[in-house]
C-alpha cells in the first residue's frame, strides 16, 4: 500500500504543500477497495459517500436517460478521482452511476476524512477548492466540447486525454462518451487511420 499512498501524496503535493508530519498523521486512514469488472460503485439516485482515487482500473460515469438509454459522461482512469462531487459534498442523491470498467483497485476518501483534512492540513481548505475547480473544469470542458466540437475533434480530445481507451472500453461506450452512434464512431476511427 506504500506506493499506492505515494502516488495519492504526488496528487495533493501537485495541489499543495504537505508537510511529512501532516501526511504520517492523515496517510493511515485511507483504505485500499478493489472493485470486479462491470461492478457498480454508485448508483443514480443514491447517495455518494466517497471520493475514489485510481490506482489502477478505469471507471466510467454515466446515466440513463429518458428513454432509458446509458449516456456516458466521463472515464476515469489511474492517478486521478471518480465520485459525484456534488452528492458526495451535499449529500443529496447521485445524478449519475460509476461503474468499474476493468478490475479496478482504488483508494477510499471519505467525506470525514475530507472534512479532517480542512480542518487539520494547513492547506486542506485551499485543496478542496483545487479538486472542485478541477471538477468543475472537467465537467465544463465536456460541455463545451459538444457544442463547439466536431465529432472528430472529440474524438482526437478524448484520444489525447485516456491513451489506449480504444483498447479498454466497448465501442459502445466511447460512441456513447462522444455523443455519436457507433457507425459514425467506426467512420471517425477508419477517417483518422488514413490520415
Amino acid at each position: 500500500m506504500d506506493h499506492n499512498l505515494e502516488k495519492i501524496r504526488e496528487l495533493i503535493s501537485s495541489f499543495i504543500e504537505i508537510s511529512d508530519s501532516e501526511w504520517a498523521q492523515y496517510s493511515p486512514k485511507f483504505t485500499v477497495e478493489k472493485f470486479s469488472k462491470k461492478e457498480v460503485i454508485l448508483c443514480q439516485n443514491t447517495i455518494c459517500k466517497n471520493i475514489y482515487f485510481i490506482i489502477n482500473g478505469l471507471i466510467r460515469s454515466y446515466y440513463i436517460d429518458d428513454n432509458d438509454e446509458e449516456r456516458i459522461f466521463h472515464f476515469a482512469v489511474e492517478n486521478t478521482f471518480a465520485t459525484n462531487y456534488e452528492s458526495f459534498i451535499k449529500g443529496i442523491p447521485s445524478s449519475f452511476s460509476m461503474q468499474a470498467s476493468e478490475d479496478t483497485t482504488v483508494l477510499v476518501i471519505t467525506i470525514e476524512m475530507v472534512q479532517e483534512l480542512y480542518k487539520n492540513l494547513k492547506n486542506g481548505e485551499k485543496l478542496g477548492r483545487l479538486i472542485a475547480e478541477n471538477y468543475f473544469f472537467m465537467l465544463n470542458d465536456k460541455i463545451k466540447a459538444l457544442y463547439t466540437q466536431t465529432p472528430l475533434q472529440r474524438y482526437n480530445s478524448m484520444n489525447a486525454t485516456f491513451p489506449r481507451i480504444l483498447e479498454r472500453v466497448p465501442q459502445h461506450y466511447i460512441a456513447s462518451y462522444l455523443n455519436i452512434t457507433s457507425v459514425h464512431l467506426s467512420r471517425l476511427k477508419y477517417a483518422n487511420k488514413e490520415d
